[in-house]
């Protein structure tokens, strides 16, 4: 079993089935990118992860521990950046970062040689004692990281690691990502960008309706773009759940038809 282990997950809301029978494994090493539209069941299936919220169906592992039944020591154990987070704006990023070390059990004397390392390696040492509602949203972002990463877990559930971020700290944090899970780590990083799958993963799972579509690893060497790859699949996903009459009005009108 890997790290992360999810075997037929489903999860309804009312009328509308966010998550259809998802499966998939993330091994320790593993950089894996979790890749879908908006609306594809991909923050569903994090929140599951997480014990956010209960499935209707399946089986869930993370690091041996089962979320549905004890969700708090799954988050005990993993790191966590969900999307749009940001730390309370009453607060110092060395305050929250603090108060995320005593919550994870750190020893307190390793707390903040741990912020302080975390915030020189990802930029913000001199906004270590500034109010977050002094900090810009890039700025902000980056103390999320830090709380992902500051009890250095085996496993990291990241939502969109790059938003709001300038182009020379996502590089900063995309080879970083990259360094971490090849530290023998699993990162699942969600995300609807392609290029940022394609430029730091491992391996990606396609995610359409609420189901994984397709698998590919990005070590193979495989020529064909990811692009390509997953526009086929979204558009097959997507072609499923028009009217016959809907699906042949489309193949009529694709550009290579």
């Amino acid at each position: 079993m890997g790290a992360i282990h999810v075997d037929g997950l489903r999860k309804s809301y009312g009328a509308v089935c966010a998550v259809d029978g998802m499966r998939f494994v993330v091994d320790r090493g593993e950089l894996f990118g979790f890749l879908g539209p908006n609306g594809a069941g991909k923050t569903t299936t994090i929140r599951a992860l997480t014990g956010q919220v209960l499935p209707d169906e399946g089986e869930i592992r993370v690091l041996g521990s089962d979320p549905t039944t004890d969700p708090l020591e799954t988050r005990r154990q993993v790191g966590i950046l969900p999307e749009q987070a940001s730390p309370p704006s009453f607060l110092t990023p060395r305050e929250y970062l603090e108060f995320v070390g005593r919550v994870r059990d750190l020893d307190p004397a390793s707390v903040d040689e741990r912020i302080d390392r975390w915030a020189d390696r990802l930029g913000f040492t001199s906004k270590l004692e500034t109010l977050h509602t002094d900090l810009s949203r890039g700025q902000q972002q980056k103390v999320m990281i830090a709380q992902a990463f500051v009890h250095e877990p085996d496993v990291v559930l990241i939502d969109e690691p790059l938003a709001n971020l300038d182009p020379l700290v996502q590089e900063q944090v995309k080879r970083f990502l990259r360094e971490y899970a090849a530290d023998d780590n699993a990162v699942f990083v969600s995300t609807h960008n392609i290029d940022v799958a394609e430029e730091i993963c491992t391996r990606v799972g396609i995610v359409a309706d609420g189901r994984l579509v397709a698998e590919r690893s990005l070590a193979d060497g495989t020529d064909e773009p990811l692009l390509e790859v997953f526009l086929e699949h979204v558009e097959a996903a997507d072609a499923r759940d028009l009217p016959s009459s809907d699906r042949g009005e489309r193949t009529r009108n694709r550009p290579d038809a």
